[in-house]
């Protein structure tokens, strides 16, 4: 049934030369976009179950450093490391996808996993153990945003079901530090703090698959204008088996356990 939802003749998933293609891009540019991943009747069905379930999102507003981590007492605190920065959204769980979403048929098939192993250079992917955490809606209305930060994974994976009428742009700065080195680069990333460095920015239309390492790439998404809801789902895999998200963790972005 994937390529009832996936356009397989532009995107070959199981193609070998195609996902070393893909591979390739995404070690050199940290970034994989893929324009019209879904097929337009997915995408219509996605933005449906999005409206439907829209008010059982939870909402936050959150003040948060840059590396997501507490206040650290060692630095000031407008230091890069401490520095507060705001994000807000609404998200709705796993357990609230329908179990008929093209969002789960896309997940759990075993072709579109195969794909993003070949191309993130992992043996295998697997589901969350929670109930919770695998796939999430997120929604951003006008005013939201998400702050700039660092991802504590080493990949992203996101599809765009719905882009605001303006802003809501997604902006990143590649490498900015080597977290694995220890290499916080404060320096640079103070200065991506003030806008004094020039930023990347990614087109994603409704129906985009991106694949993103923000491990060591600062990125944000910008304020959504408009009354249009911009609505991303979020496909999270562990390289391990039986990882949960922290019950602290689940409280804090989800609102319950």
């Amino acid at each position: 049934m994937l390529n009832q939802i996936v356009d397989l003749e532009t995107y070959p998933l199981g193609d070998d030369g195609f996902r070393k293609n893909c591979k390739a891009k995404i070690d050199i540019d940290g970034v994989l976009v893929m324009p019209e991943f879904m097929k337009d009747q997915a995408v219509t069905a996605l933005k449906q179950d999005g409206e439907a379930h829209k008010h059982l999102a939870y909402y936050t507003a959150s003040n948060h450093n840059i590396y997501l981590k507490p206040h650290d007492p060692n630095f000031a605190d407008d230091h890069p490391r401490n520095r507060e920065i705001i994000s807000s959204k609404g998200c709705i769980t796993d357990d609230q996808i329908p179990e008929n979403s093209v969002l789960r048929l896309l997940y759990n098939a075993a072709e579109f996993r195969d794909f993003l192993c070949a191309v993130l250079g992992e043996k295998n992917l697997y589901a969350y153990a929670d109930d919770m955490s695998s796939i999430n809606l997120h929604y951003a209305e006008e005013g939201k945003e998400l702050g700039w930060h660092f991802d504590n994974s080493s990949f992203a994976i996101t599809l765009m079901v719905q882009k605001p009428e303006d802003g809501g742009v997604f902006e990143y700065v590649k490498d900015v530090r080597n977290a694995d080195a220890g290499e916080m680069n404060y320096a640079l990333s103070e200065n991506v703090l003030n806008g004094k460095v020039p930023v990347n920015t990614l087109a994603m239309d409704d129906g985009a698959l991106v694949l993103f390492r923000g491990r060591n790439s600062m990125h944000r998404v910008t304020p959504t204008i408009g009354h249009t809801t911009r609505m991303l789902a979020v496909l999270a895999y562990n390289s391990e088996p039986n990882i949960s998200l922290s019950e602290s963790a689940r409280k804090t972005f989800y609102g319950r356990v």
